[in-house]
């Protein structure tokens, strides 16, 4: 162990049952004799948080009822596109489960490293589907990522040109002198009119980690993607709202209005905020993505668990074009393309596996012939994604 607690992968292992202690089991298949309540024991008392939903119809229920509706659904579309149509159960790998269980039983971020392809981001859509924890809240840093951009978002530019709309209106109305008693007057938008349309919360949208630390009775899984991008300073930045499990908006917490209905990461969600703060009560499936292309700050290793995913072997390689291109995995002609991947794989590296796929589908379209002219497409496909040569 160095400063982060640390595990290397083995090769998957489909045939070795799942530990008695495991809530994720490690197959991607939903659990649906599985409640979450049941297995995933109490958080340790270092990392229990005590958030309840500001919601006003629920300010009369006890305490541990007052929680966030259910997320919404898994993506459909964004689900199939990250794992498949197919819902064969991928090779399980002991370590990978491991690693995942403990970040689940412990409320701690799971930084996943590996090269490009490894299915370091599938992961966290798989941990939901499994665990039928709803949509994946997906972050993707790049070079401008703050914390704020992930807590939330406030157009203020926005509701100064609302505000100012609204007192033409008032103007008009009141010059007009016939305004009826919410102060429209032929047709104009009154103060009651564009009272909605001018609150705070119109124009404030809390952002994946912000809806994530949403206090809702079961975690959201929150994919925090290619954090190499990030600037110095950004991991340190995270390092309290982990600790804490909450944050402030100040433009909210200076208000008068104690509550204020905002909009949420996910499509059309909202939700209210009071006092301007917001505390998890399930602290969320956090995935961390690197390539490992940096060194992170000590203070921000000792607070996550490490999985560094390996080189997908032939097996792993063939459960996920399995997953993604169904039966024309079995074709003799296809099945010879993966395993030369595999070895290619193995003696180059650099390599991923978006590239065996994209060859397997030029295959499978009529690409495939015997001549030069495929071997000189092949080698483009799968040229190396790092070092000489690479784009």
């Amino acid at each position: 162990m160095t400063d982060v607690q640390r595990a290397d992968t083995g090769t998957a292992d489909s045939g070795r049952a799942p530990r008695p202690w495991w809530v994720y089991r490690g197959t991607g298949l939903p659990a649906h004799d599985v409640s979450l309540d049941e297995v995933l024991p109490p958080a340790p008392p270092w990392r229990t948080f005590d958030g309840v939903s500001a919601h006003p119809d629920l300010a009369d229920r006890p305490r541990e009822d007052r929680t966030e509706p259910a997320p919404p659904d898994e993506d459909p579309a964004e689900v199939q596109r990250r794992l498949g149509s197919s819902l064969s159960a991928l090779g399980r790998n002991t370590v990978e489960g491991d690693m995942v269980n403990a970040a689940l039983l412990l409320r701690r971020p799971l930084l996943v490293t590996g090269r490009p392809g490894t299915g370091k981001s599938t992961l966290a859509y798989r941990i939901s589907r499994e665990l039928g924890l709803g949509r994946v809240l997906r972050w993707p840093i790049t070079s401008h990522s703050t914390l704020r951009s992930g807590l939330y978002a406030y157009d203020a530019v926005g509701r100064v040109h609302a505000l100012a709309e609204q007192d033409r209106a008032e103007a008009r109305a009141a010059a007009s002198g016939n305004s009826d008693a919410s102060g429209a007057s032929d047709g104009a938008a009154g103060p009651a009119d564009t009272a909605t349309a001018t609150d705070i919360g119109s124009f404030l949208q809390l952002g994946p980690l912000g809806t994530a630390l949403l206090p809702y009775r079961h975690p959201r899984v929150l994919l925090v993607d290619e954090f190499d991008k990030s600037d110095m300073d950004f991991p340190n930045d995270l390092l309290d709202v982990f600790e804490a499990g909450e944050y402030v908006v100040p433009e909210l917490a200076r208000l008068r209005q104690r509550l204020v209905d905002v909009q949420t990461d996910d499509p059309g969600g909202s939700a209210y905020v009071a006092d301007g703060r917001v505390r998890c009560r399930a602290f969320p499936v956090v995935v961390i993505t690197s390539n490992g292309e940096r060194e992170f700050p000590p203070a921000f290793l000792r607070r996550c668990l490490h999985l560094q995913m390996p080189e997908p072997d032939l097996d792993r390689l063939t459960d996920i074009v399995t997953a993604h291109l169904g039966a024309v995995a079995e074709e003799p002609r296809l099945r010879e393309l993966i395993r030369g991947f595999a070895e290619r794989s193995t003696r180059e590296r650099g390599l991923a596996a978006d590239q065996l796929l994209n060859a397997l589908y030029l295959a499978s379209s009529g690409a495939h012939s015997e001549g030069a002219e495929w071997e000189e497409l092949l080698h483009a496909v799968w040229r190396r994604l790092d070092g000489p040569g690479s784009p």
